[in-house]
């Protein structure tokens, strides 16, 4: 094991394209804190030994350029979805039927799912108010309440996401948001649901964008698939994975819209921020303890180098993830015996380091599930996906010191104001 934090700090710092000052502070205030020393040095070995673990089960190299690792890695996700998809007995993903039995399956690891969600009376008040004209004319209705008299209000308002436009959405449909009190909530299990096949086609270009068929609608406790094929290796795990995430991200704002709602008077104004996935922008105080940030979004995303991305910080998306590929192995353990090979992927959300490539040159290789499923989208561009696993290692540090629960904690009770100090 490494026993110079300098030079843990350093790794790490690198990894995170960060300031290894930040993981210095870190350490020494961490520490002292905690009564926890070498926590960095730790991290570092467990990189190293699961990186070699999982290039043994790969058939790779200990020497093998990052391309070599990374088709390595590619292959194997293409490998465990064939399996996945036999265990389940081939499912299609452009099938409605096949598409409910995956969320079958999903809701049958997790149980029964309660959360604190818009009513369904107030959804219909708002279509009525903001007729959704181009969903109208879709499907060919003069108003809104003959469409909700034969159509199911969820796949209208899954619909909203993909033919309305966000222009309309955000300054005017959603708008409607700012008038909601705690009093037009209710408890009620979450609903998992595949689309109609009539959203195929006007769902192409938001399923090609997203590169997924997959999202949800955390105001309404909802998980929605559009039965529609990418065409690309690895959708049954992709699909799969992203309905268990989305099954632990809508009960943890599910918990955030009841907190809220104990101070009435600023309900609205706190649950329009919560679903528009604020982070706090403005200048970090400077002081001897460590500050982190709670960034709620996948910045990187957006821009992959915002400062945000380089400060100390935690990341609730991905606590969501970690649990989903923990769920993997269930549903695999469960379901015809395919929890071990899933289970390759079981903590190495926040594993990676620098291999090199042809040229000589180190290149970071990301060996997160999501990642790389995610790559097989992108056509195998090999550094495009590596978001998720640097802010799953923002997580493994501050889960070092402290742990999953008090991670949790942390990033509950901070989201809103967007930082906190230890």
């Amino acid at each position: 094991m490494l026993n110079d934090s300098k030079t843990a700090a350093e790794k790490i710092a690198r990894i995170l394209r960060t300031d290894k000052d930040f993981i210095a502070k870190i350490e020494s205030r961490f520490s002292a804190v905690t009564g926890k020393k070498n926590a960095l040095e730790k991290i570092v070995e467990e990189n190293r030994s699961r990186i070699k673990d999982r290039l043994l089960t790969l058939g790779a190299s200990s020497e093998a350029t990052a391309r070599e690792i990374y088709n390595a890695l590619i292959s194997k996700i293409e490998a465990d979805d064939n399996i996945i998809s036999r265990a389940l007995g081939n499912l299609v993903c452009s099938k409605k039927e096949d598409c409910n039995k995956v969320l079958d399956i999903a809701r049958k690891v997790m149980n029964s799912q309660k959360g604190f969600f818009l009513k369904i009376d107030k959804a219909r008040e708002f279509l009525m108010n903001e007729p959704p004209k181009k969903i109208l004319s879709f499907l060919g209705y003069d108003s809104v309440q003959d469409m909700l008299q034969k159509e199911d209000l969820l796949e209208v308002y899954a619909a909203l996401r993909f033919i309305e436009g966000n222009e309309w959405l955000n300054n005017v449909f959603f708008k409607q948001y700012e008038t909601l009190t705690p009093a037009d909530f209710e408890e009620r299990e979450i609903t998992l649901k595949a689309l109609s096949p009539r959203w195929d086609q006007a769902a192409q270009t938001f399923v090609a964008k997203k590169h997924h068929n997959i999202s949800h609608l955390k105001e309404l406790g909802l998980v929605f698939v559009i039965p529609i094929a990418l065409g690309i290796s690895g959708e049954l795990l992709r699909m799969l994975s992203l309905v268990l995430h989305y099954l632990h991200e809508i009960p943890f704002y599910s918990e955030m819209f009841r907190r809220i709602a104990e101070t009435p008077t600023n309900f609205s104004l706190n649950f329009v921020s919560l679903l528009r996935g604020d982070v706090f922008d403005g200048r970090v105080p400077e002081g001897e303890k460590s500050l982190w940030l709670v960034v709620q979004r996948y910045l990187a995303k957006d821009d992959e180098n915002d400062w945000r991305l380089f400060y100390p910080h935690i990341n609730p998306e991905a606590i969501h993830w970690y649990k989903a590929e923990r769920d993997l192995v269930e549903i695999g353990n469960k379901f015809n015996h395919f929890g071990t090979e899933v289970g390759f992927w079981h903590h190495l959300d926040w594993v990676g380091d620098y291999f090199k490539d042809e040229a000589g040159v180190p290149v970071l290789v990301s060996f997160d599930l999501v990642d790389t499923v995610m790559s097989l989208v992108k056509e195998k561009e090999m550094t495009k996906y590596l978001y998720h696993h640097q802010e799953a290692l923002w997580n493994k540090i501050f889960r070092e010191y402290f742990s999953h629960d008090e991670l949790e904690k942390y990033a509950k009770d901070h989201l809103l104001q967007g930082y906190f100090e230890i």
